[in-house]
């Protein structure tokens, strides 16, 4: 391990503890924020372990997402809490290894259609389940977890993530996961075994995911599909990958904090707009920064630098 590794690794160590005495001396209001902006960070960076070196466009996060609250919704009164984490991940695991077999050998568009007809399918079903078989449409959560313990685990999970971003990079399986971003054919020509790579990217992906859910389920105490199954998540997740780069280890955290805060005072302001806003900037960012902030910056900094 070199110094500057080592270096990286301390400063992120020491950020680490900053964000984690954050409660002690922050309001409540503030907690509920860095909750919020801690979540989509993990979905935006787990979105782009997958997404980033594949360039699968997955609108499939919020059909995790999903899966991990109701089942903390379900399973709350009859299971201690880590147990009910452990089967929610367990539950995307098996989800995301079906989906992932029948769909990962799709490309472009027909991938795009699948993830979000997926997402919509478990809110079907879901919604049926329980208007038909229990007779309620929500379920009502009562643990005793705090915001900051949801902070925390958060946080904790977001450090995993990026801890597990950053390791895979360093392995063959990153190389590897390169050559099939850029051209599938010559990664097959290669002898990369590319439906078990992306089936197992994929699984970790899509567990983080639920596991995002499930850490905020208590939040809600009422959850009901619309809420936990709303695809503006989907949408919100892979907009701020995009912006800072998929691809780049701390590309999803650039594009997740300001969008996170541009999008809660646009909420908050123009509750009726909201949805055409996020369109316009979904365009914009397609549009003017197709491989994201840092993409961006590098391109410009090697212009300079050649003149």
């Amino acid at each position: 391990m070199t110094a500057r590794t080592l270096i990286g690794l301390l400063v992120a160590g020491l950020v680490l503890a900053a964000l984690a005495a954050l409660p002690f001396f922050a309001g409540p209001y503030a907690v509920t924020l860095m909750i919020g902006m801690t979540g989509y960070v993990v979905l935006a960076t787990a979105w782009g372990l997958f997404s980033g070196p594949t360039r699968y466009v997955s609108l499939a996060t919020v059909a995790f997402f999903g899966i991990g609250a109701y089942t903390v919704g379900v399973l709350s009164e009859t299971l201690p809490y880590p147990l009910v984490l452990l089967v929610a991940a367990l539950i995307g695991l098996a989800v995301a290894l079906v989906v992932g077999l029948s769909t990962l050998r799709l490309a472009g568009v027909y991938f795009v259609i699948f993830t979000f007809g997926l997402a919509e399918l478990i809110r079907q079903l879901v919604t049926w389940y329980e208007v038909n078989v229990t007779g309620t449409l929500g379920r009502y959560i009562f643990l005793p977890v705090t915001p900051e313990g949801i902070y925390w685990q958060l946080l904790a999970l977001a450090a995993a993530t990026f801890l597990f971003s950053w390791g895979i990079g360093r392995t063959r399986w990153g190389l590897a996961l390169k050559v099939i971003g850029d051209d599938e054919v010559v990664a097959s020509h290669c002898g990369i075994d590319i439906t078990r790579l992306k089936l197992a990217l994929f699984a970790v992906s899509a567990v983080i995911i639920t596991l995002v859910g499930a850490i905020q389920a208590p939040r809600w105490t009422y959850i009901e599909p619309s809420i936990v199954f709303n695809p503006t998540i989907s949408f919100l997740t892979l907009i701020m990958a995009l912006l800072g780069g998929a691809d780049r280890l701390w590309g999803p955290l650039l594009g997740a904090i300001p969008l996170f805060l541009l999008f809660e005072w646009l909420s908050a302001n123009f509750p009726n707009h909201y949805p055409i806003i996020l369109g316009l900037v979904f365009i914009a960012i397609v549009f003017l920064l197709p491989k994201g902030v840092l993409a961006a910056v590098e391109s410009r900094l090697r212009k300079g630098g050649a003149r």
